[in-house]
């Protein structure tokens, strides 16, 4: 039976399990959309800009573990997929953008709304696919959604001209596929995984590195058994929060430019790296030469283009995270690490995160305190990126994977709102908390419209301090406090702002209404928008400045 290529398309999606695809319609996708108005099996989510067709897309795959799908028309809809597509790239997020474009005839010509979208997109996707007739449809959504979610996942690009939209094709969608000089690496070397036992059970001042590969390979559970088998201490990557729950003995939280003292101090002073699912940031490692000095390194990683890009490993595995640490477990033993573990409980009970409080300002880090009280450590928290982003890292505690969303590579301001959105609809039962800054939420804030239009429970949390907060510590810290063009002299009210959208919206000026604004925002069924007014020249601490080593932190000591 022959198909147009847009009806294709559509079933090969369904072929692939997709549910819901965000986007934006136009002139060079419009044939798809015909389709689509007859297919009640595909929910589509009519945001209000590309960009956050493209973050939605994202926070669904990251709250879910499917590829999540954004769809947009040629020219300006698909050039605003870029930021998003980035961000999913950085992050390694499977998603898979679809974009009209101009009829095959007319490419090259300048014709009306037509970008080389190939040519942009090359650098920032893991693949990507030009339809040239109906008859490819098929095998390259099998293809997209096989490199997508495989290996080191990604973002991949389908560009759908128009004419290959209405061409037609008998419809065969393949079993399966097998694409040449991609052969993702699985299983890791049992020599080298040997050898990486050999150095944990002689080890005495180990650490275990999480990033977010453990995420991505569904491998919290091995990690916990891993690490409560032989003692080791867990510290995460921004990426890795949640991988280990930071409530257990073992977890150092995070490390880094803005992680707790006592885990870069464990870093700086170990023996032995484990590092499993990171790539050695450089908000992660500081000064690189002075990264973790005196240890060897144990890298495990399923792309091998991550191992020894920056740090030198002196065991470096390449594979799925899952399938080695089960395989570690059956060679590693209990620990005699005591003198270690105490060390490290010292540095505990000595540098706390901490901060000063105040009866009559509120302090963003008692919002963030508030939340997780509030939720019980339920939540799924998805953050915009600036100061609300690491105080939301520190001082939430992350004890379940997939529930911390944030921007890490690319620092997408904007990310939030729309992600949360996307987190939301993949799971409609969980309680999904956006915490974002004044700056970050205007961004995106006309997605307030699509909140309410499909009744998404969403609470957005707004740190409101006027300022780009995190531009503006580094003005005041390192720049003579010259406040060069991040202050907000105009920002609205967000509490009125959300109510002209028919949102509940709440305005916060006191400590004492902190608690009680966020239960009312819980119970509330249906999105919310609470206006945090808090302390405009609050500072992120500890903080490592960029370039230094890890041990060189300034703040964050009561």
């Amino acid at each position: 039976m022959k198909m147009r290529g847009a009806k294709i398309l559509l079933e090969s999606l369904k072929r692939e399990g997709v549910e819901v695809m965000f986007g934006i319609p136009g002139g060079a996708i419009i044939h798809v959309f015909d389709d689509l108005y007859d297919d009640p099996d595909i929910r589509f989510i009519h945001v209000r800009h590309e960009q956050a067709a493209a973050h939605a897309a994202d926070g669904y795959a990251r709250a879910t573990g499917k590829v999540g799908v954004a769809i947009a028309t040629s020219g300006p809809g698909a050039t605003n997929l870029v930021t998003g597509i980035a961000t999913a790239y950085m992050d390694s997020i499977p998603i898979v953008t679809i974009t009209g474009q101009v009829p095959t005839y007319l490419m090259g010509n300048d014709a009306f709304q037509e970008v080389d979208f190939i040519g942009i997109t090359r650098p920032i996707c893991k693949h990507s696919y030009l339809i040239r007739s109906a008859s490819e449809v098929a095998q390259i959504v099998k293809q997209a959604f096989y490199i997508a979610k495989t290996g080191r996942p990604g973002p991949v690009i389908i560009d759908f001209p128009k004419d290959a939209q209405t061409d037609e094709a008998v419809f065969e969608y393949p079993e399966r596929v097998e694409i040449r000089g991609y052969k993702p690496t699985y299983e890791g070397h049992p020599k080298q995984i040997a050898k990486a036992a050999e150095l944990i059970n002689n080890a005495k001042r180990p650490v275990i590195l999480a990033g977010g590969g453990v995420i991505a390979s569904e491998a919290w559970e091995e990690l916990r058994r891993f690490a409560i088998k032989t003692g080791i201490p867990v510290t995460t990557t921004l990426m890795g929060l949640g991988s280990f729950p930071e409530t257990h003995p073992l977890s150092l939280k995070m490390l880094g430019m803005h992680g707790t003292r006592y885990a870069n101090y464990a870093v700086s002073n170990c023996d032995l790296l484990i590092c499993i699912g990171a790539r050695f940031d450089d908000r992660v490692t500081g000064k690189v030469d002075k990264f973790a000095p005196e240890a060897k390194i144990i890298h495990i990683d399923i792309d091998p283009s991550s191992i020894g890009k920056t740090v030198a490993a002196d065991v470096p595995i390449v594979g799925d995270a899952k399938r080695i640490l089960r395989e570690l477990i059956k060679l590693v033993k209990p620990l005699d690490i005591q003198p270690w573990i105490k060390q490290i409980e010292e540095w505990k009970r000595k540098y706390p995160l901490t901060y000063k409080q105040s009866s009559d300002r509120v302090k963003p880090q008692f919002v963030i305190e508030q939340i997780y009280e509030a939720t019980r450590g339920e939540a799924v928290i998805v953050t915009d990126v600036g100061q609300h982003q690491m105080w939301a890292a520190q001082f939430y505690q992350h004890t379940k994977p997939r529930h911390f969303l944030s921007s890490g590579g690319l620092g997408t301001m904007g990310y939030g709102f729309p992600a949360a959105i996307g987190a939301q609809v993949g799971c409609p039962d969980k309680l999904i908390f956006v915490i974002s800054g004044d700056g970050s939420f205007q961004m995106n804030m006309q997605e307030l419209s699509t909140v309410v239009m499909y009744n998404l429970p969403v609470k957005v949390a707004i740190i409101n301090n006027s300022y780009l907060g995190m531009v503006r510590q580094w003005q005041e810290l390192f720049f003579n406090r010259r406040y060069s063009a991040v202050y907000f002299k105009f920002n609205p009210d967000f509490a009125k702002l959300a109510q002209t959208f028919g949102i509940k919206g709440i305005r916060v000026e006191r400590p004492e209404q902190v608690r009680p604004a966020i239960d009312e925002a819980i119970d509330t069924n249906g999105p919310v928008v609470i206006d945090f007014i808090v302390d405009s020249e609050e500072n992120v601490f500890p903080m490592v400045p960029a370039g230094a080593p890890l041990e060189e932190m300034i703040g964050g000591m009561a």
